[in-house]
């Protein structure tokens, strides 16, 4: 594919068939500049099979506000809409409808509303508002859930493993199993989560970070194959890098071979005034060969190199290792905590492609359609209770208590506050009996989530930088409950309607089935 055909490939027409030909309909039926209110959220926390999220971190703002800023009809896309055929030989698309696609710009066209990069985001609450054009907002759609979902979806899946790791150093390492040039956006998402470095050379550099890595088995098995041997491997990988030397154990065997020439590499490396890395495992019983690892590097005076671990690393894994080590790293006169500060994950196919759950259900649906001046609130109805969307204007505020716990997320119509409400009641969602008083003397802190982004067609956000939006995402992990964050069936954290906000649901429910004003 060459420049050009991928520049049509990414660019505008980077979108679902079916939006353009509603978009065109809108057109056709004059509704396409009534202006419109779409929300952008997911309904469950990935599942992945055997233990589960409970909460999520938001990603993929900035790329999407990029694209947006970047996106035009031109004429190669144009032209491309042009040659499409009705089945009759009819053209698809008619000019007048090319026509005002050709002066159309996304960012100019809008108001949008988002919850910021990095943090803690939970089911059923708008992370993203649109507010513009009824046919651009529909053209939004697809590009906008395919930047959001997916980098929200790694960067969920890269903050478990960090948590599970005891916020330990982690290397992404996934860019050879990605799904193509998945592989960048995955490695953004995963620095947004947990990881704190990847070896995906390109994009580290456009982020700003150094790339990181190690050596891989074919340097040994070349070393091998020509007469030599692992031993001289490693000094050969020491002689280039004498102050960045990591070296990988297992090629042959790791207690036997691997960490004992390592250990001879190292010492002569100290000998000369460098101090070496550590060593790296990718195979066997990590547990077991991290403890004794970390004996026979400490018996050699080592005691503070690292032990990176790699092969399949996922949280439970991970979770596994940890455990294995409390309980064994004593019986061999090792203090299980300092073992634990010296481990480093190199985590790849598992975090890239979110083994277990492979897509976020991140939807994008319309709440609310401006006629004759005044807002009228649009609404799914559906026979499954959760899908039914919540309808309107909403802003959306974190609830916490005294100690600053996040305790709750509470989604109000746009000219509530919830400052004003004495006692605060949040309603659930879907369960008209159940309900939660939180009492002045229990409330802490009540925090907007919604931030604006665009404003009548201008940028008025400043993107943070990778660090910020780490430092949030950690802010916001320590202010959840224990419970929230745990890997296995964790504690439901809970979203909440405001009472007028669940009444009018229940209301525009009710009057589903009659001829009222409502949009369905």
């Amino acid at each position: 594919m060459n420049a050009d055909q991928r520049s049509l490939a990414e660019g505008v027409l980077y979108t679902d068939m079916y939006e353009l030909t509603m978009a065109q309909l809108f057109f056709r039926m004059g509704m396409h500049e009534k202006n419109v209110h779409f929300e952008h959220f997911f309904r469950k926390y990935p599942d992945y099979g055997s233990h589960q999220a409970g909460y999520c971190i938001n990603a993929g703002l900035e790329w999407l506000v990029d694209w947006m800023r970047e996106a035009r009809f031109g004429q190669a896309e144009l032209d491309c809409l042009r040659a499409q055929k009705q089945r009759n030989g009819e053209p698809m698309f008619a000019e007048d409808f090319l026509e005002w696609l050709a002066g159309q710009s996304f960012l100019d066209r809008f108001t949008v509303q988002a919850v910021p990069e990095g943090r803690v985001v939970h089911p059923n609450v708008p992370l993203t508002v649109i507010h513009g054009p009824l046919a651009l907002a529909q053209l939004l759609e697809s590009s906008l859930l395919n930047r959001l979902n997916f980098q929200t979806l790694i960067a969920t899946k890269a903050a478990r493993v960090r948590e599970a790791g005891c916020r330990r150093l982690m290397i992404e390492f996934g860019l050879r199993r990605a799904q193509d040039r998945g592989g960048n956006a995955g490695t953004r998402a995963a620095l947004i989560g947990g990881a704190d470095f990847s070896s995906n050379t390109g994009m580290s550099c456009a982020l700003g970070y150094t790339p990181k890595g190690t050596h891989a088995h074919s340097m040994i098995q070349a070393f091998i194959a020509l007469g030599q041997g692992e031993l001289d491997a490693f000094r050969a990988y020491a002689d280039v890098y004498p102050d960045d030397c990591l070296l990988l154990v297992d090629t042959i065997n790791s207690l036997e071979s691997g960490i004992p020439n390592a250990i001879k590499v190292f010492e002569e490396l100290r000998k000369k005034g460098h101090k070496p890395v550590g060593i790296r495992l990718d195979s066997g019983d990590l547990a077991h060969l991290s403890i004794q690892a970390a004996r026979m590097l400490n018996d050699a005076g080592f005691e503070d190199a690292a032990i990176l671990l790699s092969n399949q690393l996922d949280e439970m894994v991970v979770w596994q290792i940890i455990s294995q080590i409390r309980e064994e790293a004593g019986r061999y006169g090792l203090d299980p905590d300092h073992l634990i500060n010296r481990l480093a994950y190199g985590v790849g196919t598992r975090l890239v492609t979110s083994r277990g759950q492979g897509a976020l259900d991140g939807v994008y649906k319309l709440t609310a359609v401006e006629k004759n001046g005044q807002w009228i609130p649009a609404m799914k109805v559906s026979e499954t209770p959760e899908k039914i969307i919540n309808p309107g204007f909403k802003n959306v505020w974190r609830i916490y208590n005294g100690r600053d716990h996040a305790t709750a997320d509470l989604m109000g119509l746009q000219n509530e506050d919830p400052h004003q409400m004495n006692p605060l009641e949040l309603r659930h969602p879907t369960d008209r009996g159940t309900r939660r008083i939180i009492s002045p003397n229990n409330l802490g802190r009540i925090e907007p989530l919604l931030v604006d982004i665009i404003r009548d067609g201008k940028q008025v956000y400043e993107t943070p930088s990778i660090e910020d939006m780490r430092k949030q995402r950690d802010q916001d992990l320590n202010r959840l409950d224990p419970g929230v964050k745990r890997l296995v069936n964790p504690h439901i954290y809970h979203v909440s309607l405001t009472p007028k906000l669940w009444q009018l649901k229940r209301d525009l429910i009710e009057k589903s089935g009659e001829n009222a004003d409502i949009i369905l």
